[in-house]
């Protein structure tokens, strides 16, 4: 899962390097038409030609939490900004641990829901690097609720995959989520492909969208589908914790200069609260 949130956290560059070369919708619809492209032949290759109307439906619903919570986020940057939606994407996980609870009755210990909040204050503090006089002087609007909703529907993904994965291989149900995927996106934005100027879509717009689709999307989603069985939805949901360092790291990659160093007490408390959620102890049922 460190690497998931590793490739995650590189779609955030190049997103913001290619956003304004495609629609976003579109470009979302078009990164799942590629991933499922290019994952079904290596599906069809190991397992064969797997489907049964269960398993559409049941990663039908899974997707469906997925692309909501892209169209919530593409709708909301029309009204808030990006630096909002980290700041509310932080939140993810804590839904995850409620939907898992009551749908999963997966219980945390106190520890866990501590390192919780924990994690969540701490890439909120590297999100806005040390400086709370400027989360206090956040402007909320409509776009953050929209993206709020969005939270909602994401934090669903991780539980929805434990609670509706049967005996297939996770392989293909990750094929057949990325397919009704598409199709979801497919109702939200097919209209957009006839008024598309494909012609001045550049290079770097095209092999922006090919990595997003391979490394950001087929790889991550095999990895999160693969782990959650193992670990659980909200301890996989957490490592979206790390996803502000990460970039920050990128960042540094990339030539950026260093951040200001009130940032690193930040980092320090996402690690610890990670290492907290990962390696506790789960609450034993009574």
């Amino acid at each position: 899962m460190v690497l998931c949130a590793a490739l995650v956290s590189t779609s955030f560059t190049v997103g913001a390097a290619i956003t304004e070369t495609l629609d976003p919708a579109v470009l979302t619809f078009i990164r799942f038409v590629i991933a499922a492209l290019c994952f079904g032949p290596l599906v069809r290759f190991r397992y064969g030609a797997t489907y049964s109307f269960s398993l559409f439906w049941r990663c039908g619903i899974i997707s469906c939490s997925l692309v909501v919570f892209f169209w919530c986020m593409f709708l909301s940057l029309r009204y808030t900004t990006a630096l909002n939606t980290s700041v509310i994407f932080t939140l993810v996980p804590s839904f995850s641990g409620i939907y898992a609870f009551f749908l999963l009755k997966e219980k945390l210990t106190k520890a866990q829901l501590i390192a919780l909040a924990c994690g969540m204050i701490g890439a909120v503090w590297v999100i806005f690097r040390g400086n709370m006089t400027t989360f206090l002087e956040m402007n909320w609007n409509r776009g953050d609720l929209i993206f709020l909703a969005g939270g909602f529907a994401m934090g669903l993904y991780t539980p929805l995959i434990r609670l509706f994965h049967r005996d297939e291989p996770m392989a293909v149900m990750t094929f057949w989520v990325l397919v009704t995927g598409a199709l979801w996106l497919f109702l939200f934005s097919g209209h957009r492909l006839l008024t598309m100027d494909w012609s001045a879509v550049p290079l770097k717009g095209w092999a922006g969208v090919v990595y997003l689709a391979i490394f950001t999307t087929v790889i991550t989603f095999f990895l999160t589908q693969y782990a959650v069985p193992f670990i659980g939805p909200t301890r996989v949901m957490a490592y979206s914790y790390l996803y502000p360092g990460l970039v920050l790291l990128l960042d540094l990659v990339l030539g950026h200069p260093l951040p200001p160093f009130r940032v690193l007490p930040g980092v320090v408390v996402v690690l610890f609260a990670m290492g907290v959620i990962q390696f506790s102890e789960k609450e034993s049922d009574p």
